[in-house]
């Protein structure tokens, strides 16, 4: 990976932090805890706290050993964009906007001792987990690190771009 290209991941992975800081600290600032906004018919705005991960997961976990854990899987994330291949854009730009969410969420555990979550989809009879732009940051980078995968799968399957069967 070039010095170039390697900036440019950290500034992806430094703005999504920074974008889900800004919007957390509005959030803090303008909403009590357990608030409800209605933003759309099956959005709102709900200002809650995870002590865990996706989920709640681990929530009985210390906020040292939740701040090691994600440093953990962050440097392993880290580890694994700089192993990516030469063409692998999108899924350099995945891992950086993964850590980007991570950085994200490890600053509010870190400062606060858990994470501030916020957006709620839900019906009149059922709703999702709420959670926050940096969970949907890590979301979109995996969906993007798969999409790769799988791009670079069907062309190593025909890598003339041509169908191999011999009826073609």
């Amino acid at each position: 990976m070039t010095k170039r290209s390697l900036a440019i991941y950290v500034l992806i992975a430094l703005a999504a932090a920074g974008l889900d800081q800004w919007v957390k600290r509005l959030v803090v600032a303008n909403m009590e805890l357990h608030e409800s906004i209605d933003v759309a018919p099956m959005l709102s705005l709900y200002h809650t706290r995870n002590t865990g991960i996706a989920f709640s997961f681990l929530s009985g976990f210390s906020d040292t050993a939740m701040v090691v854990l994600t440093g953990a899987v962050m440097l392993f994330i880290g580890w694994l964009a700089v192993r990516a291949e030469h063409h692998q854009h999108l899924a350099r730009a995945g891992f950086a906007l993964i850590l980007g969410g991570a950085l994200g969420n490890i600053v509010d555990r870190a400062t606060l001792g858990y994470v501030v979550d916020y957006i709620l989809f839900h019906t009149e009879t059922w709703s999702f987990a709420v959670f926050n732009l940096a969970d949907a940051f890590i979301s979109v980078g995996a969906a993007m690190v798969v999409l790769q995968e799988i791009l670079d799968w069907r062309d190593r399957d025909d890598p003339g771009g041509k169908d191999p069967s011999p009826n073609a």
